[in-house]
């Protein structure tokens, strides 16, 4: 089963999905949606549409440089195998996997990091600017001014009683 990339969003397309575009040259693309195959026509750079793999991997929101990815390569020669050597790949590819979730894992780790010292700078300066819209609690009881005022209504003990639900 010859499993193939997207031109467009580098996603698997699976046999039987998708559509090819063979250019005059006979360069051939491959989209997994209609959507690649739109984007494409209409000259879209995949490097500046947001929701595909180049962008994500070129702004820095996914792991570019793994060592990994040399196992996802496309081999476009045949090999034989043996029973031995088949066996060891599959035991191998389970652990390939198991250290690119934890690798991901700590790169998404890293990248919140990041946004949330930012964005407590953010909070801070902006405390800073408006520090004189911010009174202390103290100060609120000094002078009750600056509190809206309350008010007291009364209810009569009759209206509470229409006003409950009725039980049954």
């Amino acid at each position: 089963m010859r499993l193939e990339k997207c031109w467009f969003c580098s996603s698997t397309i699976y046999p039987g999905h998708g559509m090819q575009f063979v250019r005059n040259d006979a360069k051939i693309f491959r989209f997994c949606r209609s959507k690649c195959h739109k984007n494409f026509k209409m000259k879209r750079n995949p490097r500046k549409v947001k929701w595909t793999k180049a962008y994500r991997r070129l702004h820095g929101k996914d792991m570019t440089q793994d060592s990994t990815f040399e196992f996802e390569r496309k081999r476009n020669r045949p090999e034989r195998y043996d029973r031995n050597v088949t066996e060891n790949t599959l035991k191998a590819i389970k652990k390939i996997d198991k250290v690119r979730v934890d690798r991901e894992a700590r790169h998404h780790a890293l990248r919140r990091k990041g946004k949330k010292a930012k964005e407590q700078k953010e909070a801070a300066k902006e405390l800073e600017q408006s520090i004189h819209m911010v009174k202390a609690p103290a100060a609120l009881q000094q002078e009750p001014s600056l509190t809206l005022p309350k008010i007291k209504v009364s209810v009569s003990h009759q209206q509470a009683e229409e006003n409950r639900p009725m039980e049954e």
